[in-house]
């Protein structure tokens, strides 16, 4: 009996079905227990809890490991941050801001926060726009003033403007000119208007046509030493005044290649020359300036003596009122147009200016503004000056930096071009009279001696020390002025045969 009751002792030992009595508090029960417990905080002092340490939370302590025990959170796995009454305040007037219908008929801003925006920054910020896409920039508020609102301009600038006129930097035709003088006193080309350039290479004249591309030489001093000095066509471009550095002004008929007349009465060589109508008038190193009338047999008409060193440039204005001479003196002086039968007016300057600084050569006179004058200082000066004869005063004064040995006016655009020798020894085009510039030509590779201009305006010849001649077309009429201009001539041409029949 004894051993029967041992077998159902063990038995009942092994079988699983029935709880372990001295075992540990399963976990879904610890939960359990755990959320069926009140709260730790609405506990009260002086009341006992029969919780269980076992019962209320798994063991923190692993057996078998010395580790410091991790400090449990309250209230168990959630977490509730602690919240003071401001905080509460503030969500709730959010919420009730987020559900309060909106009023389309009051602005957002107070009338005291409107005012206040104002101050500050100008402007009512509700009517402000950080960024905006497309269209034309919005206008700021009328009355608005701010120096910096101005951020980007999108305004056409010149670069952007669309020419129609194209400028080529490099020369048309080039050609030679040996033994050309390379002396910046002297002028040795000068285009016809039979648009016959000549150009003078040392002791010879060659005449080069620029319609049919024929050269002929037209003359040639006696003596090897002996050189051409100037050069100057009349108006209707028949004949050819020659300076020569011997003292002499020869006269000579182109179509025929004949020697008319030759004038003396300098004391030395005669580097500048200009036409009026039948009077050539000649400038020398002497300084003295001649009128000579080659109608007559008796030619000398006049000196003149206001320049104490050579005179380097002689113009006479399109109008024939005025002569205007430059000298190595630095000085400019305008003289007045000799009259039939009287000398005596002719023979004082009617302006004389001495601002420029070095060597007056280069001169021109405005083709639509007769009674404008440009001039020209060498190295020491570098400045192109604009004069007015009439008010006797200096319009406008602007350094090129580098020596100005030529100047023209071309009226197909109304700009003016000057030739440059040291140190930039180039031709550039310049806006008048705003004097901005307009193209700058760099192919020579000596300083630019002279310039002249075609009879149609539309190109520019220059000589160089480089003995080169180039041609540059800067100054061609658009094809639309150019038909006006062409129906304008037919029409004044038709018009005129009509009144003969």
């Amino acid at each position: 009996m004894a051993h029967f009751g041992f077998e159902n002792d063990i038995h009942s030992i092994l079988r699983l079905d029935m709880p372990i009595t001295n075992a540990p508090v399963a976990r879904w029960q610890r939960k359990a227990s755990s959320s069926s417990a009140p709260p730790l905080n609405s506990l009260s002092p002086g009341k006992s809890t029969n919780v269980s340490l076992n019962s209320s939370k798994t063991p923190s302590k692993t057996p078998g490991k010395n580790k410091k025990q991790t400090p449990s959170k309250m209230g168990g796995d959630r977490f509730i941050p602690t919240r003071n009454s401001k905080q509460m305040d503030v969500a709730t007037f959010l919420l009730t801001k987020e559900i309060e219908p909106m009023d389309t008929n009051k602005s957002a801003m107070s009338e005291k926060q409107k005012a206040r925006s104002v101050l500050l920054n100008g402007y009512n910020i509700d009517d402000a726009k950080i960024l905006h896409i497309g269209g034309k920039s919005l206008n700021a508020p009328e009355g608005y003033q701010n120096n910096l609102k101005v951020l980007y301009s999108q305004a056409i600038t010149p670069a952007s403007i669309k020419k129609t006129r194209y400028i080529s930097s490099t020369p048309d035709r080039i050609l030679d000119a040996p033994e050309v003088r390379n002396d910046f006193y002297l002028n040795l080309l000068d285009w016809s208007s039979r648009n016959m350039l000549a150009v003078a290479l040392h002791n010879k004249v060659y005449l080069w046509n620029a319609t049919w591309g024929d050269i002929v030489l037209l003359m040639k001093l006696e003596h090897d030493e002996d050189y051409v000095s100037s050069l100057s066509w009349t108006q209707e471009g028949s004949y050819l005044a020659v300076g020569t550095s011997n003292c002499n002004v020869q006269l000579y008929d182109v179509e025929n290649q004949k020697l008319l007349r030759s004038m003396a009465g300098h004391t030395a060589r005669v580097g500048s020359l200009s036409w009026n109508e039948h009077v050539i008038s000649s400038g020398s190193r002497s300084g003295n300036i001649q009128h000579h009338d080659v109608r007559v047999a008796d030619h000398h008409i006049c000196t003149l003596t206001g320049h104490l060193q050579e005179v380097c440039g002689l113009q006479w204005s399109p109008d024939g009122r005025y002569l205007a001479s430059g000298g190595n003196d630095n000085l400019v002086h305008v003289w007045p147009r000799v009259q039939e039968g009287s000398v005596s007016n002719a023979r004082q300057s009617v302006c004389s200016w001495s601002e420029h600084q070095g060597a007056v050569k280069a001169l021109a006179w405005c083709a639509w503004q007769p009674n404008i004058l440009a001039s020209g200082g060498g190295t020491s000066d570098r400045h192109i000056r604009i004069w007015n004869v009439n008010s006797n005063s200096c319009i406008s004064s602007f350094d090129t930096r580098s020596q100005i040995s030529s100047l023209a006016f071309a009226p197909n655009y109304k700009e003016l071009v000057s030739a440059h020798g040291y140190a930039h020894n180039n031709v550039v085009i310049w806006k008048y009279p705003s004097l901005a510039k307009v193209a700058e030509l760099s192919a020579h590779e000596d300083r630019v001696l002279n310039l002249a201009l075609s009879p149609d305006r539309s190109t520019v010849a220059t000589v160089a020390g480089d003995e080169t001649i180039r041609l540059w077309k800067s100054f061609e009429l658009d094809p639309a002025k150019k038909k006006a201009k062409e129906r304008m001539v037919l029409s004044t041409s038709s018009a005129i045969h009509q009144s003969i029949r």
